[in-house]
């Protein structure tokens, strides 16, 4: 219960933080336009909370959490008072309106900027890309990848560390051509380039692992059956397990590392597994039985346990120290890297090269953003800017109902010289009604087949 009510807690409030930037962000540019605002509000449905502002704006905190609008005097919407009619955001030049529904994707963006920019003044740290093994007859094979090497650019983008290669990697998802590599030995000047070909790369993976389809994996230490957090009520807490136990065997069979003791658990749903483990230098033995799930449409155990990560040697590690300009200029480049990538995923999902399973929808935010949360502050915090730009990015899509729709029927205005009939917007705004509804259902449906 707990864990639910925690969980519930950060996904509002995550919610809650990027939906209230971009909300601000219409508000904001209506007030500076000169346009009368007559509601402000975070969330859909029956007011919680509600204000009037001495700005005469209403101000509302509203039971539905996913979403946000601002109410501007118009007078489509109903009669204006006369005094009012000047501040109308319709009677505004299309420059001004154009402004205003473009103001809330940037003050998302906006958002990702500056948290970025507080994290990489902080420091970043990432993970040395040393690749450790390459699989026989794979991409990294063909293409002349070593154990040992280090993987230093990938197309011609720069990877200094293992997140930066999985993100190069992403970018090609669904693509075909030509991979470029470069590598290197540590401590050596020599770069050997390569290159790869690829075939609608990925196409249709669920849950695509770049760099396991590049047939390689990074040096890491190795990730021993330590237990790092327990689920509560789960099987495991149930059956007295406890943070920092060291899992030896099950049922007589040895569990080297934590994948072995997911193996082993997974394929035994509602059967006792008698376990060895080591606690404070001593061995004991317990018994749990796994709870049965259902994942992928497969019968599967689970315990309610998470692992302890290992601690990464200083070797492993890269760190970037930045001043404020230079980290400026880093989460501006970050920022804009994400954008682009969101509009390339999204039209290679319209393309079915990339399986619209990846959508993800309130649900799945809500459980990354609660692990994150659980995973440290600077996790959070860079989850918050991811979410800013995919709400930002998908908000300028050109919909009817979102911003990106109304600045293609302002568009249209500009080139005419006078709007486009009311009954071609309402139209538009009709199917942009149902086409979101849809992606947010279909979004839904995703997230509760993977739960």
């Amino acid at each position: 219960m707990v864990d639910t009510l925690q969980t519930l807690f950060v996904a509002l409030a995550t919610f809650a933080i990027v939906v209230a930037f971009h909300e601000y962000g219409h508000f904001w540019m209506a007030r500076r336009a000169g346009v009368k605002v007559l509601r402000f509000s975070i969330g859909f449905g029956r007011p919680l909370f509600c204000w009037q502002g001495k700005d005469d704006t209403e101000y509302v905190i509203a039971a539905i959490p996913l979403g946000g609008y601002v109410r501007m005097a118009d007078e489509r919407d109903g009669e204006i008072a006369e005094v009012d009619l000047p501040r109308a955001h319709n009677r505004q030049p299309v420059s001004k309106r154009i402004a205003i529904a473009a103001a809330g994707p940037i003050a998302n963006f906006l958002l990702a900027i500056l948290v970025l920019w507080g994290l990489f003044l902080r420091g970043e740290v990432g993970i040395v890309p040393e690749i450790d093994t390459v699989a026989p007859n794979s991409l990294a094979e063909v293409a002349g990848l070593q154990t040992g090497q280090e993987i230093i650019a990938i197309d011609g983008r720069e990877t200094p560390t293992v997140a930066a290669v999985n993100f190069a990697l992403l970018e090609r998802l669904g693509d075909s051509g030509t991979l470029t590599l470069a590598a290197r030995y540590p401590g050596s000047g020599v770069v050997a380039e390569s290159e790869t070909r690829i075939s609608q790369w990925l196409k249709g993976d669920e849950e695509p692992d770049p760099l396991g389809a590049l047939g390689v994996t990074i040096r890491m230490p190795p990730v021993l059956p330590v237990v790092g957090g327990l689920t509560e009520d789960g099987a495991a807490a149930q059956a007295g397990f406890l943070e920092g136990d060291l899992i030896i065997s099950a049922d007589g069979e040895a569990i080297p590392l934590w994948m072995d003791w997911v193996t082993y658990v997974r394929a035994r749903p509602a059967q006792a597994i008698t376990v060895e483990l080591e606690r404070e230098g001593t061995r004991q033995n317990l018994s749990v039985t796994p709870a049965a799930a259902v994942s992928d449409g497969e019968r599967i155990g689970a315990v309610g346990m998470s692992v302890a990560l290992p601690v990464i040697p200083d070797a492993q590690q890269r760190r970037f120290d930045r001043g404020p300009v230079e980290a400026l200029v880093a989460s501006v480049t970050r920022t804009s890297d994400l954008v682009v990538f969101t509009f390339k995923s999204i039209v290679r999902m319209l393309q079915g090269l990339i399986s619209p399973s990846n959508l993800s929808g309130p649900i799945t935010i809500a459980k990354v953003a609660a692990s994150t949360a659980e995973a440290g502050w600077v996790a959070w915090f860079g989850f918050l800017a991811l979410l800013s730009v995919s709400l930002g990015a998908l908000n300028l899509l050109p919909i009817p109902v979102l911003d990106g729709g109304h600045l293609v029927f302002y568009g249209f205005e500009a080139i005419l010289g006078k709007p486009l009939p009311d009954r071609i917007q309402m139209a538009g705004y009709q199917v942009g009604l149902v086409l979101v509804l849809s992606i947010m259902v279909f979004a839904l449906y995703n997230d509760f087949s993977k739960f």
